[in-house]
């Protein structure tokens, strides 16, 4: 038996009762509690009944009674709030630290013996497995299973919002700059998010919108503060490109960061920094104003549409400066597209609906997160192989967060897949 499991189980009121405290009174449940994760009492805010007496304060969970003092909460004076001791084993007669007698619940006889088992079960998946559920996952309703996955969904973009507020605060509020810093680090993907994250913030949003009619130029800007126009070129189009920035950076005063921090080794080619840079710059020709137009998007659609860009004529035989390679056109690719939508748009339209308290936009982010089609990785394919596969990207993202944020970590009692395979016969 473990404290873990019996707070779980008083958490979740599943002790077979009625409760009878070792001196013979009826305890009766009106509010278990809040789970304490920190220093102190197990659950705060509990109101019982002993013998129809109303008692509001804390809970102490334990094992043994005896880890009561074990634990030195005899001469913790914090612990005088508590109004119950819940133990599986009553091995000791209990006082609070300020003298009083502790009613103590002894729970051996109403812990469920099948919860235990299950629970086991699980405890022994997670040395083999990182699903400790994965063979039971199909005994689980397909209504209660997707139920699930919608709270995580929701869980994940509130998480993900962490990384929109670093930027936000950075921005001084502005939306529009942070979902200008938000879009280029996801251009730049794995590989090169940091460095374009780092491109975007040394050229400011400003200028590159007196630069929009002008496609070419806004690329120069990019590529030359991202140091990728150092050198002599053999190309009409890189010396052109440098021309216009150096024209530019004259003007306003610029400095470019290093051009080492761009990495193409084990990239794709469609993937390389030139690529990407020359494709933000198509996106930032349309319009500068990318959180205001993308906010006026419903469906995936639209958004699709909006990313549907294209690097410049000179890169459809090229990946690298007078590097000529065999022709092929070099659009924003429909993954590319999604991954951006997934990672960058809808947690800072989450995070928006937060903010500004319109409801609507949360259900805008997961209505869009519904529409795109689901995942496809190593993650997912575990998932599959165990009966579940997800059916759009709002159920893949769920199981990214199911797999990362609690299976992983074995926190099988604080989720609710886990809550039903305990409880079952």
């Amino acid at each position: 038996m473990t404290e873990d499991f019996l707070q779980y189980l008083w958490q979740h009121q599943l002790l077979r009762g009625p409760l009878v405290t070792t001196d013979g009174r009826l305890v009766t449940v009106e509010r278990a509690g809040e789970l304490n994760r920190d220093a102190g009492p197990d659950f705060t805010n509990a109101i019982v009944f002993i013998d129809n007496i109303r008692w509001a304060g804390n809970i102490e969970i334990h094992v043994k009674a005896s880890d009561w003092k074990q634990h030195h909460h005899d001469s913790d004076k914090a612990y005088n709030t508590v109004v119950l001791h819940v133990v599986y084993d009553h091995d000791a007669d209990i006082s609070l630290p300020n003298g009083q007698p502790l009613p103590t619940v002894e729970i051996r006889q109403f812990v469920p013996e099948s919860f235990w088992q299950n629970y086991q079960m699980l405890v022994n998946s997670m040395s083999t497995n990182d699903i400790a559920c994965g063979g039971r996952l199909t005994d689980i309703a397909d209504f209660a299973f997707n139920s699930h996955l919608e709270r995580l969904a929701v869980e994940r973009l509130a998480r993900k919002t962490e990384g929109v507020k670093r930027l936000l605060d950075e921005s001084a509020g502005s939306w529009e700059q942070c979902c200008y810093w938000l879009m280029a680090h996801y251009f730049g993907g794995k590989v090169n998010g940091f460095a374009f994250e780092l491109l975007s913030k040394a050229t400011d949003l400003r200028l590159l919108a007196r630069w929009k009619d002008s496609p070419q130029r806004l690329e120069a800007l990019l590529m030359g503060q991202a140091g990728l126009l150092d050198g002599l070129f053999d190309d009409e189009y890189p010396r052109a490109l440098q021309a216009d920035y150096e024209a530019i950076r004259a003007g306003a005063g610029l400095t470019p960061m290093a051009g080492y921090l761009w990495r193409s080794f084990r990239l794709r080619p469609s993937s390389f920094p030139t690529i990407r840079i020359s494709q933000f710059a198509a996106l930032l020709s349309q319009s500068s104003h990318l959180f205001s137009t993308l906010l006026e998007c419903t469906s995936v659609k639209e958004i699709e549409l909006f990313f549907d860009v294209e690097a410049a004529p000179y890169w459809t035989t090229h990946y690298q400066f007078d590097q000529p390679a065999k022709a092929s056109p070099k659009r924003l690719g429909q993954s590319q597209t999604e991954l951006i939508i997934i990672n960058a748009w809808l947690p800072l339209l989450f995070h928006y609906g937060t903010t500004t308290g319109q409801q609507k936009y949360h259900e805008l982010a997961l209505d869009l997160l519904a529409q795109l089609p689901a995942e496809n990785n190593n993650i997912i394919r575990r998932w599959s192989a165990m009966g579940r596969t997800p059916t759009s990207a709002l159920q893949s993202q769920a199981m990214l967060e199911l797999f990362n944020e609690y299976c992983t970590a074995h926190r099988c009692l604080a989720c609710q897949i886990g809550y039903r395979i305990i409880k079952a016969k």
